[in-house]
């Protein structure tokens, strides 16, 4: 029996060929064009004022710029090289820094520069057919300015967005850049956790799934999420050593206030890992599951194969023995003989029922 595995969206480094041989710091899209256009959204705000405007225009944006206030500036969509240069020109943002934000598969780290910090990770926001769809992610903090530069349209942050608008009050609005993108770390590591609980429910589903009727689909099933586990892994582990980096204070853009939230978020990639860990060893409990139960199916089969063979041996027997073609065999002139033959076959048959049904071979 041949089937074949859904295709999973993994990281490939295909397109990575393109900057083989070239300097460092070439700005050149590496990912897929999640979205037709570009546009730049800055959310400018302090205790008392708030202030939101969007454009596909980055100078627009750059005018409106204010740095005695807090200054939120979110890209979508990265695959308009222009714009990120433009941006990159203005905060004075180290063309390195841009090359790694315009390749999505970059696994999350922090580095720090003299005028910016960098950090990177995924976000998984989204699930399609029991498929998780993953987004890189990345921020550049720099003096009362915070970038943040994502793949496509739409995010996890509108109900901060919100909160910020709409409550004068809000420690948000009161504290700097720093504690904005806490804030809007937080907010994606705590998206896991929806991500840890689908992924629960979807082994209980395989594991009843497996107790009532493995198949191939169901094989297909844990190996996709043998692999979405290994991927989430991957997005996972590297992240805790550098938020492990940013609660040991090594950062001039984080105040040590701020610190202290961080360590939250620490614990919480903690709690994710340790999940994950435990749902790696459940999938491969899930495989051991369904060898288990095939080997069980197919030992069913043989059973009834079994009885079958072994009720026709003594039939087959008497079968053949009255099938030779003797010329003096006493039963063949006997009145009653084919009759006593079916008889005798009849009742070893019924004899081996009852025998079989004593030892609870069926």
């Amino acid at each position: 029996m041949q089937f074949h595995l859904p295709k999973l969206k993994l990281p490939t480094f295909s397109k990575a060929t393109q900057t083989i041989g070239l300097p460092p710091g070439q700005l050149i899209h590496l990912g897929e064009k999640l979205t037709d256009k570009s546009s730049v959204e800055l959310i400018r705000y302090n205790a008392e004022k708030h202030f939101e405007h969007t454009s596909e225009d980055p100078q627009v944006i750059i005018n409106e710029i204010d740095r005695k206030q807090a200054n939120w500036i979110n890209i979508d969509g990265l695959h308009n090289i222009d714009l990120i240069k433009k941006l990159g020109e203005h905060f004075d943002i180290n063309s390195l820094v841009l090359e790694d934000v315009l390749n999505p598969d970059q696994r999350p780290k922090i580095e720090d520069f003299d005028n910016h910090l960098f950090f990177t990770l995924k976000t998984l926001n989204t699930l399609q057919s029991d498929i998780i769809i993953y987004e890189q992610m990345s921020f550049i903090l720099g003096e009362n300015y915070l970038l943040s530069f994502q793949e496509k349209e739409g995010d996890l942050f509108d109900g901060f967005r919100g909160r910020l608008k709409n409550d004068p009050k809000s420690k948000a609005r009161k504290k700097d850049v720093d504690f904005l993108f806490y804030r809007l770390i937080d907010t994606i590591v705590d998206s896991y956790y929806l991500i840890l609980e689908s992924i629960a429910e979807r082994i209980e589903v395989l594991e009843d799934e497996l107790f009532l009727n493995p198949s191939s689909e169901t094989l297909q099933k844990i190996q996709i999420l043998k692999k979405e586990l290994i991927f989430l892994r991957k997005s996972v582990y590297p992240l805790r050593e550098a938020i492990s980096l940013i609660n040991k204070g090594e950062f001039s853009f984080i105040k040590k206030d701020t610190q202290q939230y961080f360590r939250d978020v620490y614990d919480h990639t903690i709690q994710v890992i340790e999940t994950l860990e435990t749902y790696r060893d459940l999938s491969n409990g899930l495989m051991d599951m369904y060898m288990t139960s095939m080997s069980n199916k197919m030992n069913e089969v043989m059973k009834v194969l079994t009885v079958i063979a072994t009720i026709f041996i003594p039939l087959t027997f008497i079968a053949g023995v009255y099938g030779m073609n003797f010329q003096h065999m006493p039963e063949l002139n006997w009145k009653y003989g084919y009759a006593g033959v079916w008889g005798l076959m009849l009742a070893c048959l019924v004899l081996m029922l009852i025998y079989f049904k004593r030892k609870k071979w069926f």
